[in-house]
């Protein structure tokens, strides 16, 4: 059944409206506070005084998001090809499953604070050792939701298959590939909004440009309104990613939405 346009835009607008009203509600005390309390910029500077100054700096700001932008983009596409590879090597043979789900778990207990230094030492301050901390942190979600993905398939859809001849390749593209699609999906929002985070991270620790060495730099400088206006582009680029996910989504398995709004 289509919904009207209008129909549609109250329940985008359903969605939207509450997170938004905390927000407004949130930079209001936040603005008072300030405010009443006369507090120094140098401590907390008001939502105004960010905004002002991050638009002031706005060609600051524009010029080191691009490589940050670039850095996660080369980061998150590394951790994505290496999920995709293991998880249908481990889908293909129970052995990998139990040898490498373990060890999988356990990369996740490794520190990357202190394992970053050591990669700049190891790979010098180019592009390979911010890639390294990306898919360090962004790896495990997307390979592991592949993983449970694949292990979710229907069984009696995978006999009917098996029953009409088909062979494993085909129950892989036909039967486990589609179940293990939404999964996916689920861990790609996970792991987006951790590869921004970890594109600053691998800036703070050995980079020339991006947001965690402007940011880095404001600090030093003793210039919270431009630390926060950083802190601000990179929440919404992580927020743009997050939502994109679900218009690819749409676009590759657009049944999952429909079965979601029947249930």
């Amino acid at each position: 059944m289509l919904r009207s346009p209008r129909s549609q835009g109250r329940r985008l607008l359903g969605r939207v409206a509450p997170p938004l009203i905390i927000v407004v509600v949130l930079l209001a005390a936040w603005q008072w506070y300030v405010t009443d309390r006369d507090v120094a910029p140098q401590v907390l500077p008001s939502p105004l005084r960010v905004g002002e100054q991050g638009w002031a700096f706005r060609d600051a700001l524009w010029a080191n998001t691009v490589p940050t932008l670039q850095v996660t983009a080369v980061g998150f596409a590394v951790s994505l090809v290496l999920g995709w590879m293991l998880a249908i090597a481990v889908d293909f043979s129970p052995w990998l499953r139990r040898a490498l789900v373990p060890l999988l778990v356990g990369s996740q207990t490794l520190p990357i604070i202190a394992i970053a230094p050591l990669l700049i030492i190891w790979f010098g301050f180019g592009l390979l050792p911010k890639v390294v901390v990306i898919a360090l942190v962004t790896f495990f979600p997307i390979a592991i939701g592949l993983i449970e993905g694949f292990a979710s398939t229907d069984r009696e859809a995978t006999n009917l298959l098996r029953s009409m001849g088909g062979g494993r390749l085909k129950e892989f593209r036909y039967v486990r590939l589609p179940a293990a699609l939404p999964y996916f999906f689920t861990a790609l929002r996970i792991g987006i909004t951790y590869a921004v985070t970890g594109a600053i991270f691998a800036e703070y620790v050995g980079a020339t440009a991006g947001l965690g060495i402007f940011m880095n730099l404001q600090k030093n400088s003793f210039r919270t309104d431009l630390v926060l206006a950083a802190v601000v582009v990179a929440a919404v680029i992580s927020v743009a990613l997050f939502g994109l996910t679900y218009l690819v989504q749409r676009l590759v398995i657009p049944w999952h939405g429909k079965e979601r709004r029947r249930a």
